[in-house]
């Protein structure tokens, strides 16, 4: 019976190893431990929870595809790990991460550097740690001789990073500690031409720290450079492809919590920006010293910020939600909801026009302690700026914008503020500016479909936002214009878009009551409009 088992088995054998290969085989490589509390340098090997080194190799292991380091759950580790040449494969990353029960294993520096460098490497997974460095900075990716591709940062916790009041931008060149971040991906100006691609950062959380996330590509020096040259194009940038930021939490900063800086196709999906940009940029006397913004452009295209909620930016210079910045091309701005910052919007196209860009269906919320504006240098081209709400704003003033769409957006006005009183038709060529509602201002200088009426909102509660859907009473309700290259077929309240509307609202109207202004009310409403507007002539405000 034996001998008639074995020649089954013996058949079966040869006819697997005869079958042409389905796939290729996975390294599984090996694994690291360290820990903190049970561990041992003396005798321990590394090689298993039972024989994990104490502490941190001082000297670098040279890990392999499907390696991973991973530090016990509970422990705190003194760190300055410096990955070079370490790659994984798509199959098979390298792990940093953790094992065991309980918190997460504290890594940590008190010196002025960063806790984990990535250096050329590729297809690293660092994941379920947390990382402080009260004098340092976080995690620094660059590349020196080759292009990144596939590292991923998931569920981390990167706190006290150099959170302190400064007077000037933090640098970008060196690093994160310079940085005062928790993450610097290359710098600006990088060090060398080659991209970090395919770069992900999931379900992390950062807080008390200088700066969140500074995401770099590069330009060739050797050619200009894009802060003097008149087309960043000829400094021949190299774009980090592919990148995206979601499910990520970001609060207290003194500065700002992610730049998309010379990338392309990058995404920050989900994520909220509270409280950043606490530093106010300003002087003894009050003059501006430096600009921040929670969550940026520079120099990328095709990139995309979204479903974010961006809130308490106190940044005097800066401190808006929407910001185009330095040669950003076909960038977009959608569903975002801003609330309680300096600013909703001021692009800032410096050297070239920008083209392209786009900022639809969001909603903006007391962001009005300064202008919103639409302006500045060569301008934007092809900007599309649509069904949005914009609540308790200051000033709006657009200028130099060119074969452009500003439509159906409602703006409703601080006491004795306007869209800008001094707009000339030549500083909009070509564009469409039409099927908005101005509400709470005397008047606009637009001709054509306008309203300045009252919106007719659900509701009252501005913390709740189903108070800024429409009433199906509502003069807005169908009133909107319609975009034939409007691709959206959901509102920023996630329901499908069933009515072209004013607003960021896209449905039939809820059954709330709509309320009229009596003429009483529109009086009273007048003086104290011209009254508002003598006191911010008398203050210096325009």
């Amino acid at each position: 019976m034996k001998k008639v088992i074995c020649i089954v088995l013996c058949v079966i054998l040869t006819v697997i190893s005869a079958a042409p290969v389905a796939y290729a085989a996975v390294p599984v490589g090996k694994a690291y431990y360290i820990d903190s509390i049970n561990g041992s340098d003396e005798t321990g090997d590394g090689l298993s929870p039972k024989t994990a080194w104490k502490t941190v190799p001082v000297t670098d292991v040279a890990l392999q595809p499907g390696d991973q380091v991973l530090f016990c759950r509970g422990g705190t580790y003194e760190c300055t790990l410096t990955m070079w040449n370490s790659s994984g494969t798509k199959e098979a990353p390298i792990k940093i991460s953790a094992y065991g029960e309980g918190e997460k294993p504290l890594l940590y520096t008190d010196k002025n550097t960063e806790v984990l460098r990535l250096f050329d490497c590729s297809y690293v997974t660092v994941s379920d740690l947390e990382i402080t460095a009260h004098n340092g900075g976080g995690i620094w990716i660059n590349t020196a001789s080759c292009a990144s591709e596939g590292i991923t940062l998931d569920n981390l916790t990167i706190h006290d990073i150099q959170n302190y009041k400064v007077t000037a931008r933090d640098g970008l060149h060196a690093g994160a500690a310079v940085a005062r971040a928790c993450v610097m991906v290359k710098g600006l100006p990088a060090n060398s031409l080659y991209p970090v691609n395919g770069f992900t950062v999931t379900n992390c959380e950062m807080y008390d720290c200088g700066n969140g996330i500074s995401l770099w590509g590069a330009f060739d020096q050797s050619k200009g450079s894009p802060f003097n040259d008149d087309e960043f194009k000829d400094c021949g940038p190299v774009y980090n492809e592919r990148a995206l930021i979601k499910d990520c939490y970001f609060h207290d900063m003194d500065a700002e919590a992610v730049i998309i800086g010379i990338c392309d196709g990058a995404l920050m999906t989900h994520c909220r920006a509270i409280d950043c940009c606490q530093g106010e940029g300003v002087d003894e006397n009050g003059d501006i010293l430096y600009f921040t913004a929670a969550a940026w452009f520079w120099g990328s295209e095709n990139s995309t910020i979204e479903y974010c909620e961006i809130a308490g930016q106190k940044n005097v210079g800066d401190g808006m939600t929407v910001d185009f910045d330095s040669q950003s091309n076909h960038c977009t701005y959608q569903y975002i909801y801003s609330h309680d910052n300096v600013r909703f919007v001021v692009n800032n196209a410096k050297t070239s026009p920008q083209v392209g860009n786009v900022v639809r269906y969001c909603l903006s919320v007391n962001d009005g302690e300064g202008r919103n504006a639409l302006t500045g240098g060569p301008g934007e081209t092809g900007l599309m700026f649509y069904n949005n709400t914009i609540i308790n704003s200051q000033r709006f003033d657009i200028d130099c914008l060119y074969d452009s769409y500003f439509v159906n957006n409602i703006i409703v006005f601080q006491d004795g503020f306007r869209m800008n009183p001094e707009l000339k038709a030549s500083s909009y060529k070509g564009s469409v500016i039409k099927n908005n509602c101005y509400y709470n201002c005397i008047s606009v200088p637009f001709t054509g479909a306008r309203f300045n009426t009252i919106p007719g909102f659900s509701g009252t509660d501005e913390t709740d936002l189903s108070s800024f859907m429409l009433s199906k009473d509502s003069p807005l309700i169908g009133k909107g214009y319609d975009l034939d290259a409007d691709d959206c077929t959901t509102d920023f309240f996630g329901k499908e878009i069933t009515s072209c509307n004013i607003g960021c609202y896209g449905g039939e109207g809820t059954q709330a009551p709509y309320k009229r202004e009596n003429i009483f009310v529109k009086i009273a409403r007048f003086f104290r409009t011209i009254f508002s507007m003598l006191k911010n002539l008398i203050e210096g405000k325009k």
